[in-house]
């Protein structure tokens, strides 16, 4: 496989359609594959394949400025591939989700905490493993 490109683009097997994160009303029950592309994109910023950038509108300040900080964190010479998901209600308004992250010789766990501001998800928090 190719090795990171020195100038990271939107280049996931998943790009985000630029829409931000909504669907229904509150209450409204999560788009599984809205959060799947979400964790692929997030991935792919963790591994130095996509712009962090590209994230900016889907995560609050303080996320997005701790993503910045967070620099390359999953280390893989591919790009990686969201897998399996699990997702949570911890309560109206709160959406958490964990994707297992395939990156050939090395699979890692992204945890990820979105909450509803507005009509919008936003990305409150992350860690990865």
């Amino acid at each position: 496989m190719s090795a990171a490109p020195n100038n990271p683009q939107v280049d996931g097997a998943l790009a985000l359609d630029g829409q931000p994160l909504i669907w229904g009303p509150p209450g409204a029950a999560p788009d599984e594959r809205k959060l799947r592309h979400f964790g692929q994109a997030l991935a792919e910023v963790l591994a130095g394949r996509r712009a962090p950038e590209t994230l900016a509108d889907r995560l609050t300040s303080r996320a997005y400025r701790e993503l910045l900080k967070a620099g390359r964190m999953i280390q893989t010479s591919r790009t990686p591939f969201a897998g399996s998901m699990h997702v949570k209600e911890p309560r109206d308004g709160a959406v958490e989700m964990c994707v297992l992250v395939h990156c050939g010789e090395r699979n890692h766990v992204l945890a990820v905490r979105l909450e509803r501001r507005g009509v919008h998800w936003l990305c409150t928090d992350f860690e990865t493993a």
